[in-house]
């Protein structure tokens, strides 16, 4: 942030988000750490914050937005679109235009100060007679002054027919992107929407040749970086299924890593009755990583569907992010209340996390002194934002310490094997030297020789496991995933049901628990790739 601002100078409005009482992460935060979200952006050259909330319950964007201003920055308080499908909503009172101009309504109504408004369709599934009709109420409502943005993106191919239709509306304001990280899964291109206005009464207030010239440079850029070809293309299912960009790249990722990129499919079909049944939240962050999440286990899930909840989804079902829209599918919510074990609730988000010892800046301020790390705003930041103390982890924490893993994927990576020649290697595994050299089907490692056979493909093979000795209860990865922790030491005696790992899948923690007293022997170790029934621990 420092250093855009240094770039672009004093004047220029640099804009970032936050949603709501979420900040900038998946967990919900108390007020301290709110505040000091927005003290803190201010301080490195912010200028505006968009501020949202998945649910639309306004009762999140009040006191995010008095901070905002506290702040000195500017407040765009949004209203989070998508549309249902077909049949979801047998009422017609959900995600229409009416429906938007009643949050709208009640932003108003509430106090909350601010100095424009965006709606935001992160999925990019509003039809373009629901965008205009809507930028059409929000005009009406508001005082002429007060600036009207549209964002969409082109994950379902009508981002063009969406902004068309904003600007039929009368909105001021249009979000897009630049390639070669425009169209598919962003926003239009730029060029492409200057072309479209071609010839209409209204254009873009741009330098053309500037802009084309700007998308060579980032093109040349971003050359060495993959993009993956979901990311890039339009996905016709996405309005049955709305998934934002953000979490369906993240969520073929780790498919890919986990080798069950052919469960995607049967992933976008699964997320059809997760936000049916939901409470019709707004398929954006934080709650549409829930919704993939909530699909991951019912198509993984061994026991099948609604047999294990994600935190996130189960916790929106119990009111533990705010009200949904709709209320959710009782039995659901009967269901997730039994498996977290605890009771929906009517009070606030603020109210909920300002009463946690778990969370805010003391909690953060002495994890720093634990680990010897200096307790800045910046750093007190990093590590409340993304403290997920039910789990025991925190990735804020982790990246202060150098631990944290770079998800960035170059080219050059992926293809430095296919330039590789000759029968001789040296192989480096976790920090580890390998003197590897192929005769035939003999591979000899270290000087110790071995049979060796490659196929094309991969197979799914369980991690690398311990022997287990004189018998023992095993314990068994439910879905793939990674391991982000473990919480006991190897040879620990541990208690059945406690807890004794964190996995992650899909951006979701999940702790794996003993299935019995004894001695726990583990067969993997952090940063290590799981796919169901994988061995995880013997316990004896």
């Amino acid at each position: 942030m420092d250093a855009f601002r240094k770039v672009v100078g004093p004047d220029v409005n640099l804009q970032s988000l936050a949603r709501g009482v979420n900040v900038v992460g998946l967990n919900s935060q108390p007020s301290d750490v709110i505040k000091l979200h927005a003290q803190t952006f201010k301080k490195h050259g912010l200028t505006t914050v968009r501020n949202f909330d998945a649910l639309n319950d306004v009762n999140n964007l009040i006191y995010s937005g008095k901070c905002i201003k506290e702040a000195g920055l500017k407040h765009e308080v949004t209203v989070t679109m998508m549309s249902l499908a077909p049949g979801w909503d047998k009422t017609g009172k959900y995600h229409t235009p009416e429906f938007y101009a009643g949050v709208l309504k009640n932003i108003m109504k509430s106090g909350i100060e601010f100095d424009s408004v965006c709606f935001k369709d992160a999925s990019g599934t509003s039809t373009p007679q629901t965008v205009r009709e809507t930028i059409k109420l929000a005009k009406s409502m508001l005082p002429s002054e007060i600036k009207v943005v549209f964002h969409t993106h082109e994950t379902a191919g009508t981002g063009i027919a969406c902004y068309l239709a904003a600007i039929e509306g009368g909105v001021d304001s249009i979000d897009l992107s630049m390639a070669p990280v425009s169209g598919g899964t962003c926003q239009t291109d730029i060029i492409s929407m200057w072309h479209a206005l071609r010839g209409s009464n209204y254009t873009l207030d741009i330098d053309i040749d500037k802009i084309r010239k700007a998308e060579s440079v980032l093109k040349d850029c971003m050359k060495d970086y993959v993009l993956k070809p979901e990311a890039m293309r339009v996905e016709p299912m996405i309005p049955f299924s709305p998934l934002p960009g953000g979490a369906l790249t993240n969520a073929t990722r780790q498919l890919r890593e986990m080798n069950q990129m052919d469960k995607y499919p049967a992933l976008l079909a699964a997320m059809e009755e997760v936000v049916r049944r939901g409470g019709f939240g707004t398929s954006v962050t934080p709650v549409s990583q829930f919704y993939i999440q909530q699909s991951m286990q019912n198509v993984l899930s061994p026991e099948g569907p609604w047999t294990r909840f994600s935190n996130g989804y189960a916790n929106m079902l119990l009111g533990y992010f705010g009200k949904t829209p709709a209320q959710p599918d009782p039995e659901l919510v009967k269901l997730a209340s039994a498996y977290m074990k605890k009771e929906p609730t009517t009070k606030t988000v603020l109210e909920l996390n300002d009463a946690d010892p778990t969370k805010g800046v003391k909690v953060a301020k002495e994890m720093l002194k634990k680990n010897n790390l200096p307790t800045t705003d910046e750093n007190i930041f990093i590590v409340a934002a993304c403290n997920d103390a039910a789990n025991g982890v925190n990735k804020g924490l982790d990246f202060l310490l150098g631990k944290a893993k770079c998800q960035v994927e170059k080219v050059s990576n992926g293809a430095t094997s296919a330039k590789l020649g000759g029968n001789a290697f040296t192989v480096t595994v976790d920090g580890t030297d390998y003197g590897v050299e192929l005769n035939g089907d003999k591979a000899t490692v270290n000087g110790e020789t071995f049979a060796f056979s490659i196929v094309e493909g991969l197979k799914k093979v369980a991690g690398a496991v311990k022997a287990a000795v004189g018998g023992g209860t095993e314990v068994k990865s439910p879905m793939p995933g990674v391991v982000l922790k473990l919480l006991v030491a190897d040879g620990a005696m541990v208690k059945n049901s406690q807890p004794i790992m964190v996995m992650e899948a899909m951006k979701m923690e999940t702790e794996i628990k003993a299935t019995a007293d004894g001695k726990v022997s583990f067969a993997v170790k952090n940063g290590d790739t799981l796919q169901t029934g994988t061995l995880i621990a013997t316990i004896k």
